[in-house]
């Protein structure tokens, strides 16, 4: 499986504005924002798409919890309008809009703040899309941030809708972990997709590798480059999540964050191990192109060493002296043809013995 990772969004819109200036950098993967929202308690349950972010802002004081969630990152009002209803500092605003950010986790003091990398497969099967998820964890209100449509929480959304487990019974901060744990859970397919392609480049090294073979091992060992910024400092955001004092987290949450943080450490060290074989492959494949190379120097070796004796004796006798002692004989001809026969078969058993051939 391919890793189809963007392009690291240019930064050059931001060069010399102030900080905190809202400037979408990214692709543009959506015609419109989606904006939707799922309301619930233990007992009731609310769902609806709709058309003005100002529809979301009633929520801010509700007793239930709220999921707003904002499919496209372009459209820079809408989140700055977003943002200053539910108080979202303009730097954490900015982070969401940069596209580029790398994973980490914010504590302040009425909200906390988590950037991740979302993994999953394109429609053909045949890359890994990656694209940024942003979260604002209020005291009844999880804001999540997304470049385009499709996500890996319709597990969680079920779970809402039909009232299975506790997440109905849970806070805000519960939720935030769910949706947490929906995307490192989504990495173990990745992960296992990518050991089949290891597996199967490996047979192919093995076999009969080609100059093909190489080039999907350098695509393969930038790809693995890629999976690791991604994944990698996801250890230290569910730390910080799983640590924090903030009153937002609830210590029975605490519980279910370290076991996140479990499966965290589970993909990292699957992600070194491929790692480390895809850097394998590549000696193991400049290893089979020399020892193939051996092989046919080893080939024209013996071929040589057998004509050097024959090229010997034609050079000998293909002398144009007058007084040459064989040039009248009879059996001259055959006896010739009969030494080379000779030397050539006492070579070969020669190499054979010496398991040379």
């Amino acid at each position: 499986m391919k890793s189809k990772h963007a392009r690291t969004p240019s930064r050059t819109k931001k060069t010399g504005l102030p900080p905190g200036t809202l400037v979408y950098i990214g692709e543009k993967k959506v015609a419109s924002p989606r904006i939707t929202y799922l309301d619930y308690n233990h007992s009731s349950f609310r769902e609806e798409q709709v058309s003005r972010v100002e529809d979301c802002f009633a929520f801010k004081a509700t007793p239930t919890v709220t999921w707003i969630n904002i499919d496209g990152l372009h459209d820079v009002e809408l989140i700055e309008s977003l943002g200053k209803h539910f108080e979202v500092h303009p730097l954490v605003l900015e982070d969401i809009l940069n596209t580029g950010q790398r994973p980490k986790f914010d504590d302040f003091e009425n909200y906390l703040f988590v950037v991740l990398k979302m993994l999953s497969p394109s429609q053909n099967n045949q890359a890994i899309e990656t694209e940024q998820v942003s979260l604002v964890v209020g005291s009844n209100c999880v804001i999540t941030f997304q470049e385009r449509l499709g996500d890996v929480f319709q597990s969680v959304r079920e779970r809402i809708r039909n009232g299975k487990g506790r997440i109905r019974k849970m806070g805000a901060d519960y939720l935030a972990y769910a949706l947490v744990d929906a995307i490192v859970d989504s990495y173990f397919a990745i992960l296992e997709g990518m050991g089949d392609t290891i597996e199967t480049m490996e047979d192919e090294l093995i076999g009969d590798p080609s100059e093909q073979t190489l080039k999907r091992i350098y695509a393969l060992k930038r790809e693995m480059i890629s999976l690791r910024r991604s994944i990698w400092p996801l250890r230290e955001v569910i730390s910080g999540f799983q640590r924090s004092e903030s009153t937002l987290v609830q210590e029975t949450t605490g519980v279910y964050l370290r076991d996140v943080y479990d499966h965290t450490i589970q993909v990292i060290d699957t992600v070194e191990a491929f790692r480390d074989m895809v850097s394998g492959m590549l000696d193991t494949y400049l290893s089979s192109l020399s020892n193939r190379m051996n092989n046919v120097m080893k080939v024209l070796t013996i071929i040589a060493t057998l004509f050097i004796p024959l090229t010997f004796v034609a050079g000998i006798y293909g002398m144009n002296f007058k007084h040459m002692p064989e040039l009248r004989w009879k059996w001259g001809y055959a006896a010739v043809w009969l030494v080379m026969i000779a030397i050539t078969a006492g070579l070969l058993v020669y190499f054979r013995r010496k398991k040379w051939i």
